[in-house]
């Protein structure tokens, strides 16, 4: 049977992917960081899913996990694995304390490379295992091209995590160990209503209180339109099935609208594009 480690698969984007995966005969094994998100899962899921439990940072237990996925696969490589767990740690730059910023990175950064280097033995560098080589798939964002206000931090993860992926790549060839990027952009998944109630009292008294809460709106506002993260969850079973995957994959809505937008985008000098943002959330007259 084919096996897949996924990371974050409590709610929303992991949530889908792990379903999805299960529903096209895979087992997984999720990584949830509280014994009641196990238990739930199992329940949701059924035998083909089998709960880890460690939080990304921690490598001892990302460790422990790596050698109970071992132990179930019984000397066959692992097929796949996703880097989905991850954080949003918003506020604009000047104001975000080096402690949140280095978490932000430690979460989104360096957790993926703990997890990654836990099972590269697994997915074919222990070349005394049975099997293909597996693939690794990083959950990426459209941040990680561009570098919108208030999100520095993230943007600044997303970025990093694309070039970590682009050497892990070229490195892991000896290995026949693929990495694959999914990038999407807003998805419509419940933390937007925890993004409604992120608390902006702190830029109150700064020149960036009114661009904050307008910042705050507009993301709420187009990440409930986003995309279903079943959306991701298909393009991730394919980045981890096709023949000849693409390095990476954007995961957008794809209508006229935001077609067109994204090439507008693509053309515009940067100054220009700086002015245009700078003026919808206020930053300039």
């Amino acid at each position: 049977m084919k096996s897949v480690v996924v990371t974050g698969v409590s709610t929303g984007i992991g949530w889908s992917i792990t379903k999805v995966l299960i529903q096209n005969g895979f087992r997984v094994f999720g990584s949830v960081r509280k014994t009641g998100d196990a238990e739930r899962l199992k329940a949701d899921f059924g035998e083909l899913f089998i709960p880890l439990l460690f939080d990304i940072t921690d490598e001892p237990k990302v460790q422990a996990a790596a050698k109970q996925v071992r132990d179930g696969l019984k000397g066959e490589t692992l097929f796949g694995l996703v880097n989905n767990a991850g954080i949003a740690v918003p506020a604009p730059l000047m104001h975000l304390s080096t402690e949140d910023f280095r978490y932000q990175m430690e979460v989104n950064l360096t957790g993926a490379l703990v997890v990654t280097k836990a099972f590269l033995p697994l997915l074919g560098c222990d070349r005394s295992l049975h099997g293909t080589p597996g693939r690794i798939i990083n959950i990426g964002s459209t941040s990680g091209r561009k570098g919108n206000p208030f999100i520095g931090a993230y943007a600044a993860s997303k970025h990093a995590l694309g070039g970590l992926s682009e050497s892990l790549r070229r490195e892991l060839m000896l290995y026949g160990i693929d990495v694959i990027i999914v990038a999407p952009g807003a998805v419509a998944t419940p933390i937007w209503d925890k993004g409604e109630n992120v608390e902006l009292s702190a830029y109150e008294n700064t020149n960036y209180g009114e661009a904050a809460r307008r910042v705050q709106e507009i993301m709420v506002r187009d990440g409930r339109k986003g995309l279903p993260p079943q959306k991701v969850a298909e393009v991730t079973l394919n980045a981890l099935t096709t023949p000849r995957p693409r390095v990476r994959y954007a995961v957008i809505p794809g209508n006229f609208f935001n077609r067109l937008g994204r090439f507008i985008q693509s053309i515009l000098p940067k100054r220009m594009l700086d002015r245009i943002i700078a003026r919808k959330l206020g930053l300039v007259k």
